[in-house]
């Protein structure tokens, strides 16, 4: 197995003459938990979609799992296989069933049988708590709910990493709850994992490493406990005062 499981070398991206995201370098160990956190615009939810290609970035390199993202459609194809994806928002298709959501990708993706797909589905549903609603619609469930069926459902396609671009921030603060721990049984787990997102307590207990963005730059990264307790850049410690107090 490689050991390192992404890459961003010198990354640089711009909307029109907007400088989004400004040098990056990063490199995320197989099986690290990276909470990346900062204020809004500062280029957190650019960098992670980025990694994916649904963002393309101008200059430098990424490289996911050994394989460099650039115009080559059959590299973004396979980056796209190994590398799920949670959004804010839950992006089910409404029409479709609980089940039919995390089904839908496995039959017509990874042309699986649809008895093998559901076998496959339900096992994921069972592990982020919502069996029971497999046969309802998205539109008779809780945000909480359907964040834990979107999570399912990226999960299904069996991914190496999984990316999180603030999948609580939509959420009424009672299903915050629900959602972080899910993820953080997935962490537990030994998944690697990018997750950008303002839950502090979820980055202090889960993450590896945090790693602050403002600016479009990555201004400071650490451990939990350094980073957290020891913050050395004055714009950390002002950003923390607010979102901790």
């Amino acid at each position: 197995m490689l050991e390192t499981a992404i890459t961003l070398r010198n990354v640089e991206k711009y909307y029109s003459d907007f400088h989004v995201l400004k040098d990056i370098n990063l490199t995320v160990r197989n099986g690290e938990k990276l909470v990346v956190c900062g204020p809004s615009g500062s280029g957190k939810s650019t960098m992670i979609r980025c990694i994916n290609h649904l963002e393309e970035h101008q200059a430098g390199s990424i490289h996911v799992l050994g394989v460099e993202l650039n115009d080559d459609v059959r590299n973004i194809a396979r980056i796209r296989q190994s590398v799920g994806m949670v959004f804010q928002q839950f992006n089910l298709f409404p029409h479709l069933t609980v089940l039919e959501n995390c089904t839908l990708a496995q039959t017509l993706v990874s042309r699986k049988p649809q008895d093998e797909a559901e076998s496959v589905a339900m096992e994921l549903l069972t592990r982020v708590r919502i069996a029971d609603q497999a046969r309802k619609y998205p539109g008779q469930l809780s945000g909480g709910q359907q964040q834990r069926v979107a999570i399912a459902r990226s999960l299904s396609m069996r991914p190496k990493i999984m990316l999180f671009d603030e999948p609580t921030s939509a959420l009424d603060p009672e299903m915050v709850k629900e959602v972080l721990e899910v993820m953080g049984e997935l962490a537990s787990d030994g998944m690697t994992m990018v997750c950008v997102t303002h839950e502090m307590a979820f980055a202090r207990s889960v993450a590896d490493r945090v790693i602050f963005m403002d600016h479009g730059r990555i201004v400071e990264e650490n451990t939990p406990a350094e980073f957290f307790d020891h913050p050395s850049e004055p714009r950390l410690r002002d950003f923390l005062s607010q979102v901790l107090h």
